[in-house]
């Protein structure tokens, strides 16, 4: 008994000290992590990024879950809907990436004021990026799904869908915007809580605005793109307000409400790199599904809910890379770059562990995955099919997911871009046009073709990354 209360004392104040860090955590700080014990600062900014995360991939899982209620067809809507919002993501993703790493910088430098300003420009920039993406919506949402192959029940009902997710794109852009302003500065809390606000009252509205109930009307697919729009509406006026309010790291001020060309210019030019990145790997997947749409509605659809596993999986992965780009950002800032490299390396590490659990997960339940969101037996053998195959090499993307965030952050955007040219555009697409179609491997060849490029975008990067001149560079 003696033996056990010591046991007791011995082990509680470590509980309660990882206790308290997971509320300081989720709560948000005010430390700085260019000086805080290393694992500290790993797990401060990683707890909330992975929660943020997370609820981003939930709602993508929730939501394919009730769209899929409405058949294979409102499903390849989805899909071919997010081609487009590919495009759209990357250059949110892209602007998102530089913000992040210019943000991170100046804080690092101690120049909060500097910080706020670009934050405020970075705003100003995402409106401006989202008109041209609004207006091809509204107006010409039949003919882009057209384009993308879809099928006569897309073009009849699913193209309100798209007019919604497109015409309604701003709260989208300016959500990725504003909240890569906060990971930057190190108040990923806030962040975190804006997108669990969001995408919570996305996910009450989807079944409430798809199916109806009472009052409310059955809207199908548009009722999905509505709640989008407003869930994510709702939680950019919040991102708004504790911005000029005050977070723990960064406040903006209604003075700072003008045009500053060369503080633009330079998010701009940062962000360049990100966008061309984000553009090349986004559209790889254009090609791709444009394949998989001549192979048929069922191959889009196992493939659509087959990425939406993919996403939630990946999510707390991208959480924890994001940790990363703030790291090695704030830590070159404050000239810690030794700091820097270590930060990459214990992320990666814990990347590696968590996605190799994933992978033995996709390979002996790949097929009771697909059959949460649908019971078309040929749907569920083709997106299984892909889960098996990244099963096997599922942890290299990981480490790329990490070393590419790596560069982001140091304001490297443009090394990721040329690395994403070679592998996605010039192996990739060729690949899987070669397997799929001249070798009539069908949407087998395209899972294969993704698995080898993806592969060895991996390991190079990594590679690259360790030569270690991402640390020179100034932004």
């Amino acid at each position: 008994m003696k033996g056990q209360s010591n046991n007791s004392i011995e082990v509680s104040p470590r509980k309660r000290s990882i206790w308290r860090g997971l509320k300081a955590a989720i709560k948000g700080t005010t430390v700085d992590y260019t000086k805080i014990d290393l694992k500290k600062a790993i797990f401060l900014l990683a707890v909330p990024m992975i929660l943020e995360l997370i609820m981003e991939s939930a709602f993508a899982v929730v939501d394919i879950y009730f769209v899929g209620k409405l058949g294979a067809s409102a499903v390849a809507t989805v899909g071919l809907t997010e081609t487009y919002m590919f495009l759209l993501y990357s250059i949110a993703m892209g602007l998102a990436t530089g913000v992040t790493a210019i943000i991170a910088r100046r804080i690092g430098e101690k120049r909060g004021e500097d910080a706020s300003k670009a934050a405020i420009q970075s705003i100003i920039i995402a409106i401006l990026t989202s008109i041209p993406f609004a207006v091809c919506g509204i107006f010409f949402a039949k003919d882009m799904l057209a384009l993308m192959g879809g099928d006569a029940w897309s073009l009849e009902h699913g193209y309100r869908y798209t007019q919604w997710m497109l015409g309604g794109n701003m709260v989208i852009v300016l959500l990725f915007i504003i909240n890569a302003v906060f990971r930057g500065a190190g108040d990923a809390a806030i962040a975190m809580k804006v997108l669990w606000v969001a995408n919570g009252l996305n996910i009450l509205l989807d079944p409430l605005l798809i199916f109806g109930w009472g009052p409310v009307p059955a809207m199908g697919i548009e009722g999905a793109a509505i709640a989008t729009t407003i869930g994510r509406g709702i939680g950019v006026v919040i991102q708004l307000w504790i911005l000029f309010k005050g977070g723990k790291h960064i406040k903006a001020s209604l003075a700072q409400l003008y045009i500053d060309g060369k503080t633009m210019m330079n998010i701009v030019k940062t962000s360049l790199g990100g966008v061309g990145q984000m553009i090349v790997a986004m559209t790889s997947w254009i090609f791709i599904m444009r394949i998989l749409a001549d192979i048929g509605s069922d191959a889009v659809a196992g493939s659509t809910i087959a990425l939406r596993i993919m996403m939630f999986t990946l999510m707390p992965a991208w959480g924890l890379s994001n940790a990363a780009a703030t790291l090695v950002g704030q830590n070159l800032g404050a000239g810690h770059p030794e700091r820097a490299e270590s930060s990459v390396w214990k992320i990666g590490m814990y990347n590696m562990f968590f996605l190799i659990v994933v992978s033995i997960v996709y390979f002996f339940f790949n097929h009771a995955l697909m059959e949460i969101f649908t019971d078309n037996p040929n749907v569920i053998a083709i997106g299984g099919k892909w889960l098996k195959i990244l099963s096997y090499s599922y942890f290299v993307y990981g480490w790329w997911m990490v070393s590419v965030q790596a560069f982001n952050g140091s304001g490297d955007t443009r090394t990721p871009t040329k690395i994403n040219l070679v592998f996605f555009w010039l192996i990739q697409i060729p690949l899987c046009y070669f397997l799929a179609v001249m070798q009539d491997w069908g949407y087998s060849g395209v899972f294969w073709a993704v698995f080898v490029s993806e592969t060895g975008v991996g390991l190079f990067t990594l590679w690259l990354f360790n030569k270690g001149k991402w640390k020179t560079v100034q932004v």
